[in-house]
């Protein structure tokens, strides 16, 4: 029940190295050091990416170098099997896992169907384990982008095409049906503007339904769009007239760059905020909205902001929620802001990991895209960098 009345306990603190890096050795410590000084070097980051996409090129022998370094930091295993010792690991910490099949292969029928397969042992293992509070999976892992864009456009053009569609469309119902008879959420994230309206009309009839008195099927909510705080309100009414909870993933976005190009190359209008300041905004106003409507809405705030998830913590404080309420979750990268994970749930709120996996090599575009992120992203390695010097340094490493 909420309270308004209920007097706020102090803020959570996110500063405590020794609770963040508390699953983490010595020469982890190192290791991470040396990576987040990397990435943190605009210049060394993009001559060591150079150099890792040759030597694959060359079919150099590096992968137990590659699977030992950045592989390891940022990702479970290379198997479902690999991945089970991460899970315990973060388990002992109170902090559950959401596993990402990340391979990112053939855009063909067959290995869409393979990627269905891999993501139903994920729903699996997560029906059978309370450690893996979630799924998820990528509509451009089961369908190809083309035809989805096509589809978006309506410009779909002869038989094979819309069998196609058909095609990739029972995908995406298969997986949302395997999830919910199993008692499973499941993210479908967020993608590209161009593809993101049909997929968001693929997940509210799934959510319509399966999401009858708990939600099962959660979308994705991209707030450095400047039109997604509207849609994800439009979203919930549309839920409510239609009698099923939203079930709502919010992030801050993750195509930016190739958002711009695309509205740029086609003489649109580029949908991404004019600052950051405006993302900041619409994310906070959009997790507020979701608290909001607890009963209507179950969402997990997906973010590595730390003023965004000190603020939810504090608001379900303030609104007499429990820290435990299993319609609000908390979830980051694994492998990033161990600083908030491990802190919110040291305090009793749900905390998740998204933990990625797959073959070393199938999933390096995963990796060099989470070393060019960081290193673009303003303050984000820096301040990473930060924590594990002041870790190493209060354990007396140099």
């Amino acid at each position: 029940m909420i309270n308004e009345n209920k007097a706020s306990r102090k803020s959570i603190s996110l500063e405590n190295t020794e609770i963040a890096f508390s699953s983490r050795s010595n020469s982890e410590l190192l290791k991470m050091n040396l990576m987040f000084y990397l990435m943190n070097n605009p210049g060394l980051n993009k001559l060591a990416i150079n150099l890792l996409l040759f030597s694959i090129k060359l079919h150099l022998p590096i992968k137990p170098l590659v699977k030992g370094t950045i592989f390891n930091h940022f990702c479970g295993g290379e198997t479902l099997e690999e991945c089970l010792k991460t899970i315990e690991n973060l388990s002992k910490f109170k902090i559950g896992t959401i596993l990402d099949y990340s391979v990112e292969g053939e855009k063909n029928e067959s290995g869409f169907d393979f990627v269905v397969a891999e993501t139903i042992k994920t729903i699996e293992i997560a029906s059978k384990q309370k450690t893996v509070p979630f799924a998820v999976f990528k509509t451009s892992g089961i369908a190809s982008v083309a035809l989805l864009e096509k589809a978006q456009r309506n410009t779909l053009t002869d038989t094979k095409e819309i069998d196609a569609l058909k095609r990739a469309r029972q995908r995406f119902s298969k997986i949302c049906s395997a999830a919910a008879s199993q008692k499973v959420r499941i993210f479908v994230d967020g993608e590209e503007s161009w593809i993101q309206n049909e997929i968001d009309r693929w997940a509210y009839e799934e959510m319509a339904l399966h999401n009858k008195e708990k939600a099962y099927i959660f979308n994705t909510y991209q707030l450095y769009r400047s039109d997604v705080l509207a849609q994800l309100k439009k979203a919930h009414e549309d839920a409510t007239q239609s009698g099923y909870v939203l079930g709502a993933k919010l992030v801050r976005g993750a195509y930016m760059e190739k958002e711009a190009a695309y509205a740029s190359k086609n003489g649109l209008k580029n949908p991404i905020q004019t600052s950051k300041e405006n993302t900041d905004r619409d994310f906070d106003l959009g997790a507020r909205y979701c608290i909001d409507h607890i009963g209507e809405i179950h969402f997990c705030l997906g973010s590595h902001n730390e003023k965004s998830n000190v603020a939810l913590s504090e608001t379900m404080d303030t609104m007499g929620l429990s820290k435990s309420d299993d319609r609000i979750w908390f979830a980051q990268l694994f492998g990033m802001s161990d600083n908030i994970s491990f802190a919110l749930a040291r305090e009793g709120y749900n905390v998740a990991k998204y933990v990625p996996y797959g073959p070393v090599f199938s999933v390096m575009p995963y990796l060099i895209r989470r070393a060019s992120e960081n290193t673009s992203v303003a303050g984000q390695t820096s301040r990473e960098l930060s924590l594990i010097q002041k870790e190493r340094s209060r354990r007396g490493e140099s």
